[in-house]
């Protein structure tokens, strides 16, 4: 605790000394173009094209372009981003080959909690109110602190502009009974604007095995509300608050031991956001943000004679204030900031309400010696009561070779602080037997289960004294774009690696022949690859865009075991066992070392229309160990490699109505033992009235 009261110290030390310097000269990064404004990848308004760190904005025209509904499928067409399923079938985001649960999420600028198995599920996300969407790509840490390993995807919702009064109201109906109604309005006038936007979904999911009573995905149906609300006391002083309220209930279906049960699972989540924008002087600005959130779950299931089988809950809580100062000098920036959070989590499984309590610090230095080169450097500070302090930096450098050709380079430190589940969840599962405990809670449950007589044998040499620690990433990012005329091409080199992976590992044997099972600091993994992104321009109403990652991702530990000659496999056809060499190891499950995209986007300006095609390709990936080895070699069972292909088609009819017309998945592909997130094709119709 005292580094970090020296630390903030020594932020307000800099922040004053900053005030006191002389007339701030003109920002040469500021310009009036809003859509090249990103604002997620340094907190300041930054130019994408001076940015230094790998960015990518997805803008409101080409959401509606796409006629997507939901966050998942917007993102699972950006060039080196995965949808992948959890157990669970919550899809998240897999970035630059790392989980979902190394990515951060948020939406104006604060975090979507709720990763009950370490996934955000993207689909509780609707479009209809997105600006425009920044992925940052790379640890983030020093600005975000945890979960930003990976990097940080930003939705930043839609705000009137001044003196308008607009709205809109859409309907959408697609395959598998889908309805998707939106409305919005917003009013801005003098120093009052407020805005509202409102989104019902519903389907009747979907089923990739109908020879099974259960569905792949059942039926389910969502709300969203948000309000929004801005206030100008004057030039200086303005107020922003916004709300998003969230809820969503789905038919809960299992079968357990032959046996059907039936029940509800139902969402709640609510957040708020007060923000007190202060420019103190043409040279110093403030910002006290006050945020709080929570995300609820309740699930039952019943028997056929409707009597309770099994329920379960959860309820998180999560309160940040935070207060910034963005103070400008010569040609330079200084972001600073402090926070605390604090969270706590109530679930089925944990014994008690638990309570993580963290403070932070975080200074980041915008540096323009001249016009051509940007240097970023910065640092976050983490006091946590449950884990290791955190000290983040990062580094980062733009230059401009000539007014075409730029580069940039990164490298930054990332955390990803053990979640609650990793800490305090007991489970048993009441189907097989198996049982999975938190660290901080696993030796005195396993203690309890010897003494009940539970337990066969426990594993030699395993023991919790010390605390489990932070998984930690160090990050390099470099790339170049090219940009001239019709032509744009762009590309980065990335590594991350990380240490101190938390995974699941066996401590103990149950008398009933299931294993007991605790998260440990086991693996080292790395992830090292290409993203390539081009776009050309044939005419004003022609445009080609093509992306592809090649990646690369490995557990060290396999590595080194290989080349100790401990890893074997078995040939199918003599069953003789053999070593497998280095180049037998295909790397982490679920990663896919080429994926590509190609869209095309034509413009008939008499006809007010739009012809959108998108077409995506995965190239072949392991779901799990198929040989009994626990690596995933070569000689695995592997999914295919596939093509996707989108198409959307809009039409303006007269200056308020909109008719669009698509297909998603257009060759019906479908994977039923293998893939559950694909559903097959999906005809849509969506109506909208801009006024």
């Amino acid at each position: 605790m005292t580094k970090f009261v020296y630390l903030s110290l020594a932020m307000v030390f800099c922040t004053t000394i900053m005030k006191a310097q002389g007339p701030v000269l003109r920002d040469t990064l500021k310009v009036n173009l809003l859509d090249e404004v990103v604002i997620t990848a340094t907190r300041t308004e930054r130019v994408l094209s001076s940015l230094p760190l790998p960015t990518t904005v997805i803008t409101n025209a080409m959401i509606a372009k796409s006629g997507v509904s939901r966050l998942n499928e917007i993102l699972g067409e950006q060039t080196g981003l995965i949808t992948v399923p959890d157990f669970g079938g919550v899809e998240g985001i897999q970035m630059q080959g790392l989980d979902a649960a190394y990515t951060l999420i948020l939406i104006d600028g604060v975090p979507l909690i709720g990763r009950s198995a370490g996934t955000l599920d993207l689909s509780r996300i609707s479009v209809g109110n997105i600006d425009r969407i920044e992925i940052v790509k790379g640890a983030s840490s020093s600005l975000y602190g945890s979960e930003a390993i990976a990097g940080v995807i930003n939705i930043i919702t839609k705000r009137t502009k001044k003196n308008q009064t607009t709205g809109s109201v859409s309907y959408k109906y697609g395959s598998f009974n889908l309805n998707d109604v939106s409305a919005q309005l917003g009013w801005n006038k003098n120093k009052l604007a407020a805005g509202i936007y409102a989104n019902y979904f519903a389907t009747s999911g979907f089923d990739l095995d109908p020879s099974t009573v259960l569905k792949t995905v059942e039926p389910f149906k969502n709300t969203t509300v948000q309000p929004k609300l801005y206030y100008d006391f004057s030039d200086r002083l303005k107020l922003i608050f916004s709300s998003r309220i969230y809820h969503q209930s789905q038919d809960y279906r299992s079968i357990i031991s032959n046996e059907y049960y039936s029940g509800l699972s139902s969402i709640k989540e609510w957040n708020t956001q007060f923000k007190l924008e202060q420019k103190i002087n043409l040279k110093t600005q403030m910002e006290y943000e006050l945020f709080s959130s929570n995300y609820k779950t309740n699930e039952y299931l019943n028997s056929s004679n409707q009597q309770l089988f099994e329920s379960s809950f959860y309820n998180q809580w999560l309160m940040r204030p935070e207060v910034r100062a963005l103070v400008s000098f010569c040609k330079s920036k200084l972001t600073s900031g402090i926070g605390c959070n604090y969270e706590t989590l109530d679930r089925t499984y944990f014994s008690s309400k638990e309570i993580f309590n963290a403070q932070y610090v975080f200074s980041q230095f915008d540096y323009n010696p001249f016009d051509r080169l940007n240097v970023l450097i910065g640092f976050r500070y983490d006091h946590h009561n449950q884990y290791q302090s955190q000290l983040s930096p990062k580094a980062a450098i733009n230059y401009k070779f000539s007014k075409s050709i730029t580069v940039q380079t990164s490298v930054g430190y990332g955390f990803k602080a053990p979640d609650f589940r990793q800490l305090y969840f007991d489970f048993t599962n009441s189907a097989v037997g198996y049982t999975v405990l938190g660290y901080s809670v696993a030796a005195n449950r396993l203690d309890l289960l010897e003494s009940q007589g539970q337990l066969l044998y426990r594993i030699p040499g395993i023991n919790f004294s010390e605390s489990l620690r932070p998984e930690s990433s160090i990050n390099f990012n470099f790339g170049s774009t090219y940009q001239k005329d019709k032509l744009k091409i762009g590309f980065n080199l990335f590594y991350n690696s990380i240490s101190n992976l938390i995974d699941t590992k066996v401590v103990a044997q149950k008398t009933n022949g299931q294993n007991v099972f605790s998260y440990f600091n086991i693996n080292n993994i790395f992830t090292y690859g290409l993203e390539y992104n081009s776009s050309y321009n044939f005419s004003k109403a022609f445009q080609v865009t093509l992306g592809y990652q090649y990646l690369i991702a490995k557990d060290k530990s396999v590595i080194s075991a290989i080349e100790n000659g401990a890893v074997y496999a078995r040939d199918p056809q003599t069953l003789q066992s053999f070593q497998i060499k280095k180049s037998d190891y295909f790397g982490l499950y679920n990663r896919s070392k080429h994926t590509a995209n190609i869209k095309f986007l034509y413009h008939f300006s008499k006809l007010k229309s739009d012809i959108n095609l998108r077409v995506f390709y995965r190239s072949k990936y392991g779901l799990n160990d198929t040989n009994g080895n626990q690596v995933l070699d070569v000689y695995d069972q592997f999914v295919a490699g596939y093509f996707l292909a989108n198409l959307s088609i809009s039409k303006q009819i007269k200056e308020s109505y909109t008719l669009q017309v698509g297909v998603n998945n257009l060759f019906d592909f479908t994977n039923p033992e293998q893939i559950s997130n694909i559903s097959g094709r999906q005809v849509f119709l969506k109506m909208q009235f801009n006024f």
